[in-house]
């Protein structure tokens, strides 16, 4: 049987430039090659997202009740817009960098002729008593408590953190506003509110994709690498005793760094197929892409839900990464802009983020990115709307290390063997004049030589000339499990515009990056649309993780669909597929207008266990159509009798 072919139906979440279905968040980083009329519809669809418009009767209205233009709101609020998205400084409302709250180290003592009181509660005092207390009850409630000795206590405090620059998501924008997410951490209210724009994105009806499949041919593929650490994960759960608080029964639970996939299935799709979360540090999107893509092609799903959501935009992953070195600091921004704190200039932290440029560390960000995978029969079938295709992720460890944050050789095997398979697949020609790389392009100093000599060196061994380069990380920072999910959501813009994006946020490339047979761009570099036929996405991560994909442009999946299906069986498909489009669409001018309709179906169409018929051939699960089959296997038949 032939591989089936895993294709992009349907992508949507959230990162600093905004919504990413339909490309918005796209659009932003490239807005200064857009024409008037998108460039401004981006704005607009920002300002709504951000609470500085509404819409009414079809009308853009500011909060004085005024209607407003497409050109009066760019305006009047473009500014604003531009300074409230991307890599930008960390807002006070999500943590005040410059009074971080932590716990100072007291010692305390009396004197011989004057030891140390002092009255508190009874329900107060420390179990067991310090052996250099002594107390004196002084009425039913209340004690005296006198120190004969020195005593620590730990004092509240605060202090300035020396990272000051984040991706943050557009300011004013909040994910658990949208539904009712009590008690949910931050990253699990975006897995929420991503899934469903990449479900709403493709135009079919959830139900109807279920109805054409087994229940056990749906799989979903998410989850993120630092768990949840807010009050309501892993966060409250670990600081609950040391601040004198509780623990609650849903802190643990909800910390999980799988509960992303969980609460899709869960709460959003009503799934009992295949999940999971494939973690791998910085490239963890793609070791869950590759799950979801072999799934298809292997056969045992036709539907597959990849996705990451990461929120680490919080003091102790900030003080983790600073801790290593791996941040870009204030202090290490104002030197590399030759700026002195003398005379107290302002760093320029929206260009915190600096790949392949003069830079002193990567920036953190928060983002959720989700993909809607089918195999090409049932897109077909469905009328689906393709927006590319993945046919292979390639992942290889680093062999023996010395440190486990320094990269690795395992990341020339992965770049070379998506290079070599899009080779096989497209043609040399294909990869050495119509393919453009999506690098890691973390923006440390050390990424920015090994990786630039990966891919220059492959470039060399491909004969590939002036291989283009970008990197998205640049505008929107570095989201750790969903990094190579900004990556994979960029590219299909530049498929869907013809435009590679360059990287703003430097004047200028390092004088060690390679670059003999590569091609870096500060501005954004544009091309028709068909002459971009491939990325390679590539990404990298602490441990020795390091993963490739290559991602084919919708119009090389629709020459390889038309040779596969014949011309007949596709004309029919692309005429269901202008009913689809249309209803994207629709689902497209409600989310600009700020109807979101976040799926979230809390204790709805629950599962009756008794209700499930078994048999010796299939079984029957309420609330699917189709039974699930149990499926022929002799994989080992020729070692039994």
């Amino acid at each position: 049987m032939k591989s089936r072919l895993p294709v992009i139906v349907g992508f949507g979440g959230y990162n600093a430039a905004g919504r990413s279905s339909f490309h918005h968040g796209f659009r932003r980083t490239v807005l200064e090659s857009l024409d008037i009329q998108a460039r401004q519809e981006t704005l607009a669809g920002l300002a709504v997202m951000m609470k500085l418009l509404r819409v009414v009767d079809g009308a853009y209205q500011s909060d004085d009740g005024s209607v407003l233009s497409l050109a009066e709101i760019d305006q009047r609020f473009a500014k604003q817009i531009l300074a409230s998205t991307l890599v930008r400084r960390i807002e006070k409302q999500h943590l005040d960098v410059d009074a971080a709250h932590w716990q100072k180290n007291l010692s305390v003592s009396g004197t011989s002729s004057a030891p140390l009181t002092f009255v508190t509660h009874r329900k107060q005092l420390p179990e067991p008593l310090p052996g250099n207390w002594s107390v004196e009850e002084l009425n039913a409630t209340e004690v005296c408590v006198t120190l004969h000795d020195n005593c620590e206590f730990k004092v509240d405090s605060y202090r300035a953190l020396p990272v000051k620059s984040a991706g943050q998501l557009p300011s004013g924008f909040e994910p658990g506003e949208l539904y009712n997410s009590r008690f949910h951490p931050r990253g699990l209210q975006m897995t929420v509110v991503g899934v469903t724009d990449a479900l709403r994105s493709t135009g079919l009806p959830w139900q109807s994709i279920v109805d054409c499949v087994a229940p056990d041919e749906i799989a979903v593929f998410a989850g993120s690498i630092m768990s949840q650490l807010d009050e309501n994960g892993f966060g409250g759960l670990m600081q609950s005793r040391l601040k004198g608080g509780r623990v609650t029964a849903k802190q643990l639970a909800l910390g999980l760094n799988t509960m992303p996939a969980d609460f899709i299935n869960a709460y959003v799709l009503g799934s009992v197929g295949t999940t999971g979360s494939v973690t791998g540090a910085c490239a963890t999107f793609l070791y869950n892409l590759q799950k979801g893509i072999e799934q298809i092609a292997s056969g045992k799903a036709r539907v597959a839900i990849v996705g990451n959501s990461e929120a680490p935009i919080n003091q102790e992953c900030i003080e983790g990464y600073g801790a290593m070195g791996a941040l870009a600091t204030e202090d290490g921004l104002r030197q590399i802009e030759g700026k002195t704190e003398m005379a107290q200039e302002q760093v320029d932290f929206r260009r915190a983020s600096r790949p392949f440029g003069e830079n002193c560390g990567f920036t953190l960000a928060e983002a959720c990115q989700f993909v809607v995978l089918m195999d090409d029969e049932l897109a077909l079938q469905l009328g689906a709307d393709i927006h590319g295709a993945v046919p292979d992720v390639f992942i290889n460890a680093d062999g023996f290390k010395k440190s486990i944050s320094a990269p690795g050789p395992g990341n020339y095997l992965t770049v070379s063997k998506a290079v070599a398979s899009a080779v096989q697949l497209l043609g040399i020609d294909a990869v050495r004049q119509r393919s453009f790389v999506h690098a890691h392009g973390s923006s440390t100093p050390a990424n920015r030589v090994t990786e630039s000599e990966i891919l220059d060196r492959i470039a060399a061994a491909f004969a590939i000339e002036q291989w283009p380069v970008t990197a998205v990380k640049a505008f929107v920072g570095h989201s750790l499990a969903t990094a190579s999910g900004d990556q994979v959501i960029s590219a299909l813009g530049s498929f869907k515009y013809g435009i590679i994006p360059g990287i703003k946020t430097i004047d200028s490339v390092a004088d060690d990056v390679h670059q003999q047979h590569l091609s870096f761009a500060n501005s954004d570099r544009q091309r028709a649309p068909e002459q971009l036929d491939v990325c390679f996405i590539n990404s990298k991560g602490f441990g020795g993780n390091n993963a490739s994909a290559l991602l084919l442009a919708p119009h090389v999946v629709d020459k390889m669909l038309r040779k596969r299906h014949g011309d007949a069986a596709f004309a029919a498909y692309t005429a269901r597929r202008e009913s689809t489009r249309a209803a994207a669409r629709a689902y497209d001018e409600q989310a600009l207008r700020g109807q979101l309709e976040i799926i979230y179906n809390f204790g709805h169409d629950l599962i009756d266990d008794k209700a499930i018929e078994l048999g010796t051939t299939q079984i029957k699960v309420p609330g699917f159509v189709q039974p699930l089959v149990f499926k022929q296997d002799d994989r080992y038949a020729d070692m039994l009798d």
